[in-house]
């Protein structure tokens, strides 16, 4: 199962990540989050570091030109989206780097439905609560991931909001046929932004 750490902000947590073969870090690029990298990663440190993971910018209706900058000045491998944004800015997207769309879950969706006009154009999906100020302010909470295994979906996918070290065992226990990673974030954290890398590794020692 592969994980990504999301809300990173510190150069020395990204390095641990990757000692801890962490798949994705989230670098948030969404100025309401208190996880909002701003200038406390160093660009160009960032870009020029080769790591097996894969930093992923997290962005809620960006301009296009934002996120191409980003990927350019800090080495992005993917981005994620996580506001409205369209199948052709993903499409575009997708010829830069791997995209991640996701999608807010209330319990009343068509899963299928919703995700249908993005299938051909990006890479993963990830599936998180409501509100995106809670989602990116790291107070999601779970919704009921039952409601994922009576949809197709059809590409691989990442499961988020309010997730912790206690749930590695119904993490393990949920089946989908695409279901790829988790998403995690503020309940491995011991300030907004800053991690316990200890939690990181009891959560990926409980996956196995």
């Amino acid at each position: 199962m592969n994980i990504k750490v999301c809300g990173i902000t510190e150069m020395k947590q990204l390095q641990q990540l990757e000692g801890l073969d962490i798949d994705f870090a989230g670098l948030i690029f969404y100025n309401e989050s208190p996880r909002y990298i701003g200038d406390k990663l160093p660009k160009k440190e960032v870009k020029k570091a080769d790591f097996d993971l894969k930093k992923t910018g997290v962005f809620v209706d960006p301009e296009m030109i934002d996120v191409l900058d980003a990927i350019d000045e800090y080495g992005l491998d993917a981005v994620q989206l996580h506001g409205d944004e369209s199948p052709e800015m993903c499409d575009d997207l997708s010829a830069e780097v791997e995209v991640i769309k996701a999608f807010r879950i209330t319990g009343d969706e068509d899963i299928d439905k919703l995700v249908e006009p993005y299938d051909a154009v990006c890479d993963y999906y990830l599936f998180d609560t409501g509100g995106l100020k809670e989602t990116l302010g790291g107070t999601g909470k779970q919704f009921d991931w039952n409601i994922l295994t009576k949809a197709k979906i059809e590409k691989p996918f990442f499961l988020s909001g309010g997730i912790g070290v206690e749930d590695a065992g119904r993490l393990k226990a949920f089946k989908h046929p695409d279901f790829f990673g988790v998403d995690v974030n503020s309940r491995f954290e011991t300030e907004p932004g800053v991690k316990d890398m200890s939690k990181v590794l009891q959560f990926k020692m409980g996956l196995k």
